[in-house]
């Protein structure tokens, strides 16, 4: 059992020791803290037979506008991380607010292709809920687009995600500008 379990800490720990040898596309360095901030805009509309509070009151949608802070941390080609955020809602939804962690891949030399998952809660004017969000996304930056040289290594990218409330009970697309540091 000891030989399986520390077989098991030595293959989980060569994907890191690999990665920290390693230069990320961008020419950034492979392991370190990358800050960022961003604000964006999109639309959350929940499905009518939502099983959480909003189910008994009907449905809720409505236009968002978000900001949000967040740590990237480059493994590699790899990119691990977590975010806060916080959107002002119009229509139906009044606040949204939560945290996410990230698993990415980088593409190109300064985007990533990225899975998150966290917790959300919502304020709506039919009620209040709160529950897990899943999604995914794609950011690109100026590098990516025909445009290197443009913001450096870090700076400015386009971020476009989508998003579920509560395992499909809603679906939220954004989009949004990422300023990296």
């Amino acid at each position: 059992m000891k030989a399986i379990l520390i077989a098991a800490l030595a293959a989980a720990t060569l994907p890191v020791a690999a990665a920290s040898a390693q230069e990320a596309p961008d020419g950034s360095r492979a392991f370190g803290i990358e800050p960022y901030v961003g604000i964006g805009g999109g639309w959350h509309d929940f499905d009518t037979g939502n099983k959480g509070l909003l189910q008994t009151q009907g449905s809720a949608k409505g236009g968002l506008v978000t900001g949000f802070a967040g740590v990237n941390i480059p493994l590699g080609p790899f990119v691990t991380g977590v975010e806060g955020n916080v959107a002002k809602g119009f229509n139906d939804i009044d606040w949204e607010y939560g945290v996410t962690g990230h698993l990415g891949i980088r593409i190109g030399e300064s985007g990533m292709f990225f899975g998150r998952a966290g917790y959300q809660w919502v304020n709506t004017d039919i009620g209040d809920d709160r529950n897990e969000l899943y999604g995914f996304g794609v950011e690109v930056g100026p590098k990516d687009i025909g445009l290197g040289g443009v913001t450096g290594e870090s700076g400015v990218r386009l971020r476009l995600a989508v998003d579920t409330f509560d395992v499909f009970q809603s679906i939220r697309p954004t989009a949004a500008v990422v300023f990296h540091f």
